[in-house]
């Protein structure tokens, strides 16, 4: 009878050691789960489709992978040479799907709408058609995307509309920007009645 009254007791405190086990377990993937879920929402874009690729969760941008192939192109500029014939710097520039025709509709970039600039050092050479500059060597990329609403309030890259980011061709991730106004907008100020975006310059969204 003694025999059967431990070994009963053994039993029941091995299944609370278990139970207590499973518990402990348990706590620690509720705990797990909860930070992937917390990271998994500071990552989540508060932009849908294309835009969502360009924007993380905190407003950080990116160059878009497939801009050459999937976005519209805008036109393009060229800055010429202060010290001879010829161009020093080429820019290309475009615009996410549905921003053209968006825009033509009613004279607003819409929400969402990302426009990425491509800046080239330019090779100047004599062609047949005369002195020709053409892209040379990659510099970097300008992005900007449309916010309406204001989304990130506290990120220094957002404002006026609109998200800004400079990235140096080495690194198409990560922005060497810091703040917008001081980085950013100096250039864009004549344009400040269009939007803050030289409008003038891209023929498609002439309607």
């Amino acid at each position: 009878m003694v025999n059967e009254r431990y070994r009963f007791t053994s039993i029941g405190n091995s299944a609370m050691r278990i139970v207590g086990a499973l518990g402990v377990a348990l706590a620690g993937l509720s705990v797990i789960g909860a930070a992937t879920a917390y990271g998994q929402m500071e990552k989540r874009s508060q932009y849908e489709g294309t835009t969502a690729a360009v924007v993380d969760g905190k407003g950080n941008l990116q160059v878009p992978s497939d801009y050459r192939t999937a976005y519209q192109m805008l036109g393009s500029w060229a800055v010429a040479k202060e010290d001879g014939p010829g161009s020093k710097d080429l820019h290309v520039v475009y615009a996410s799907p549905g921003t053209i025709a968006a825009y033509r509709k009613d004279g607003h970039f819409p929400d969402g709408a990302v426009l990425v600039k491509e800046v080239y050092h330019a090779t100047t050479q004599d062609m047949t058609t005369g002195t020709v500059s053409s892209a040379g060597t990659l510099a970097g990329w300008f992005v900007m995307v449309k916010d309406s609403v204001g989304r990130f309030p506290e990120n220094k890259l957002w404002g006026d509309g609109w998200g800004w980011a400079w990235f140096d061709a080495t690194d198409p991730q990560k922005t060497t920007s810091t703040d917008y106004k001081t980085d950013c907008q100096s250039c864009h100020v004549p344009a400040r009645e269009s939007d803050w975006i030289y409008t003038h310059g891209y023929p498609p969204l002439n309607r």
